[in-house]
């Protein structure tokens, strides 16, 4: 509670009493430096005394003490920058001594934190050493700066006059004092000046930056010239110069608000496209090497990295890292071209070790990312560029930081895969199968993000079932819902497998998570068992096969699949259609239109012959496989003999075969297994001896696995042919685009396009009662 009524107190003190603070705090310093220069003249006045009294021979001793006193009181900083001549007498110290600087520091650092937690994300105008406007006095000696001796001599020009009088030194100022400590880091000899002690806290600078916009930083406009950017580059690739990195940031900020009308005026301007390419290459590649000679990035075999945080040089190169930091997450947010898209995402990589104790500045640079990997439009270089940064950070991050940017890459997940079609499969399917590597990387934080989301997947599920409203469903049958199954699918079949938990030497600590995900899908799929929702009955049971062939889990499957084969939709003769096949990959539901035809009716039949056959192999090898198929074999036999039934059947060749041909391979399959299981010697309640059954024999082997290997070639080719038909298609619109773009300027779609846009409107709308 006190912490928060002190912010608001900072808050309430700096939006309504800036300018009383700003004159008490200049009364302060100035009667601060009365008071030392009175000090000061005593002493020499003392000092005088005592030498001009004194006989000759002890003139020469005191002088000889006075000198040592001298060099006690100097650093050795001070002693090499004055040069090896002996002072006269105590010369005036223009930098502190090491423990002063700590101590200084101690006490300022409890305002700084405070004001980190508030904006630790801010832009380049709240850093201190970046700063264009910044062209304060030596704050150690005045504490005001050039904005603000202006204002004061507008308010109180008498004192103005006095201060001028009697204190002329306090009003000089040094345009490049703010390079001080940036200065010493770099060792460049290019320009030496007057080194000059800067210290201030954010709040000082923020002030003092407010203060002296407008015309100081117009005087301060410079047009960039590839001479320049090439001086720069040369004095950060030979020197690692941070006074070269530092012009170089402050020309790229400009570079990044380029053409932005926003009332802020930057220290550079870029008008040539070529110096702005050039500027953009050097700032994106050299910036991470001149900070990686500065603060070497140590990394353990584990992935874990160490940055020198509590180095002067961290500190002092903190501002140019945010305010860099903060241009590449503008210019991303910005890019369209994907080339300079991937190298902006290239250049965040090496960054993120020196990122990680600002959390809010990860946030907004992590959710950016996520943006670029979920976004469709981009291309899949681009993507996988943006997903190797979210990885690293993964991999470096604190378990803070990981549950973080999981969470913000389901979001993405969710958020890119709302709009399915076939365009747009390929690259979620991307999205899904990259993602899932994240959570094997830190199983704990995995476990404890995905029961989370799970969790939130079955309370939707939950409120559906329970929910009597008519839209309520639409909840659970979209596409967000169904890629989520299939996301977590993915995910646990990737890090649950035998063969992961055997290599780690342990199990899994997602596999808990397998029950409550099968449970969710199996519920969500006969949330509304009608024919129109056959499809993403389909994308569900292809979820669970994949997880119960890679996990090794048995989930029962075929009864849902008997369920749709003995659906009206499936026994009543069809009514005739000229529509095209329904792409079962890219549609959640069927049309009404495509209801009670024979197109749907056969795409059914093939899904359904499809999935028993991948389900069955599963178990191909399985010592039990001839009693786990005799049931769903006397069903289809029967299904058949309704069908070919005179009267009442649906006489439909194509699926009747399809089923015949399936009902065979079981049955030889059937057969195989028994004739193996008659020459054991164990009995059914040895397990280790049922477990070893077959072991290792390739179930391609076996009658059914030759037959679905067969199946999944014929269908590889056919969906080929698809693609290869889809991009012709794709490629003859454009085309028809630019001609029509071309000849009347005009880039409206076509009627067809329109029609399309349409029917996916459609199937979004949701369901309709048709049974």
């Amino acid at each position: 509670m006190a912490k928060s009524t002190a912010k608001r107190t900072r808050k309430f003190e700096k939006n309504h009493l800036k300018d009383v603070i700003e004159q008490r705090k200049a009364g302060a310093k100035i009667k601060q430096r009365q008071q030392v220069k009175a000090k000061r003249q005593a002493r020499n006045a003392k000092d005088a005394e005592f030498l001009h009294g004194a006989e000759d021979g002890e003139q020469k001793k005191d002088t000889g003490s006075a000198k040592e006193d001298a060099f006690g009181k100097m650093t050795v900083d001070d002693f090499f920058q004055g040069g090896f001549e002996v002072p006269e007498k105590p010369a005036k110290k223009s930098k502190k001594s090491a423990s002063e600087k700590l101590g200084k520091r101690k006490r300022s650092e409890p305002e700084e934190e405070e004001e980190d937690d508030d904006s630790s994300d801010a832009s380049i105008e709240e850093a201190p050493v970046l700063s264009d406007s910044e062209n304060d006095s030596d704050a150690d000696e005045t504490g005001m700066s050039k904005g603000a001796m202006e204002a004061l001599a507008e308010k109180d020009p008498e004192f103005y006059k006095y201060l001028k009088e009697n204190d002329p030194e306090a009003l000089d100022f040094d345009d490049d004092a703010d390079l001080a400590e940036v200065d010493e880091l770099s060792g460049s000899d290019e320009e030496e000046k007057p080194k000059k002690k800067r210290k201030k806290t954010k709040k000082a600078v923020a002030e003092d930056e407010e203060a002296s916009e407008g015309e100081d930083e117009l005087q301060d406009l410079a047009e960039v010239t590839k001479a320049m950017v090439a001086k720069w580059s040369k004095a950060m690739k030979e020197q690692h110069s941070l006074r070269a990195m530092r012009q170089v940031v402050l020309a790229f900020r400009a570079a990044a608000h380029v053409n932005e009308d926003e009332g802020k005026v930057y220290k550079y301007t870029i008008s040539s496209p070529e110096v702005y390419h050039d500027l953009l290459v050097v700032t994106l590649k050299q910036v991470p090497e001149v900070l990686n000679h500065h603060l070497p990035v140590k990394e353990s075999a584990h992935g874990k990295v160490r940055v020198p945080t509590d180095s002067k040089k961290f500190k002092t190169l903190t501002p140019l890292l945010k305010s860099h930091t903060s241009s590449v997450h503008h210019l991303l947010t910005a890019l369209s071209d994907a080339p300079t898209l991937k190298l902006t995402l290239s250049a965040i990589t090496p960054m993120l070790p020196y990122l990680l104790s600002f959390k809010k500045v990860l946030k907004n640079i992590v959710k950016t990312v996520v943006d670029v990997w979920s976004d469709a439009s981009s291309t899949e270089a681009t993507r996988i560029t943006a997903f190797l940064v979210i990885r690293r950070l993964t991999v470096i991050g604190d378990p803070g930081i990981r549950e973080a940017v999981l969470k913000t890459v389901y979001q993405g997940l969710i958020k890119g895969s709302r709009n399915t079609t076939i365009h747009t499969i390929q690259g979620i399917n991307l999205m899904k199968n990259s993602a899932a590597e994240l959570w094997g990387i830190d199983e704990s934080v995995g476990y404890t993000t995905g029961f989370t989301f799970i969790r939130q997947l079955a309370i939707h599920l939950r409120n559906s079932i329970t929910n009597n409203q008519k839209e309520s469903y639409k909840t659970v049958y979209n596409w967000q819902y169904v890629h989520s199954l299939d996301f977590w699918s993915c995910v646990l079949a990737e890090h649950c497998s035998p063969i992961k938990e055997a290599e780690s030497g342990k199990e899994s600590q997602l596999r808990p998570l397998i029950y409550p995900t099968v449970q969710v899908t199996l519920g969500a799929m006969r949330l509304i068992p009608t024919s129109t929702y056959f499809p993403l009955r389909f994308h569900m049971i292809r979820s669970l096969l994949r997880l119960s062939r890679a996990t090794g889990t048995y989930i029962p499957l075929a009864s849902s699949l008997l369920e749709v084969l003995n659906s009206a939709e499936m026994k009543k003769p069809p009514k005739p259609s000229t529509l095209k096949s329904l792409d079962f990959n890219s549609n959640y539901k069927a049309q009404k239109s495509y209801l009670r035809t024979r197109v749907y009716q056969d795409g059914v039949g093939e899904q359904v012959a499809e999935l028993l056959s991948e389900f069955f192999v599963l178990w191909s090898t399985s010592i039990a496989f001839p009693e786990l198929a005799l049931p769903v074999i006397v069903m289809m036999k029967r299904w058949l003999k309704d069908a070919n039934n005179k009267t009442s059947g649906n006489k439909n060749n194509k699926i009747n075969s399809a089923f015949l041909l399936l009902i065979q391979k079981l049955e030889a399959s059937s057969r195989f297994i028994e004739e193996r299981r008659a020459k054991v010697d164990f009995a059914p309640n040895d397990r280790a001896g049922v477990d070893g059954f077959l072991k290792g024999f390739e179930w391609e082997k076996t009658p059914l696995g030759a037959f679905v290997v067969g199946q999944r070639k014929q269908r590889e080719e056919k969906a080929k042919m698809l693609e290869e038909g889809r991009r012709e298609e794709d490629r003859k619109r454009q085309e028809d685009r630019e001609k029509e773009k071309a000849m009347d300027g005009s880039g409206s779609e076509s009627d067809e396009e329109m029609e399309d846009v349409e029917e996916d409107e459609d199937s979004e709308a949701g369901f309709e009662d048709d049974e």
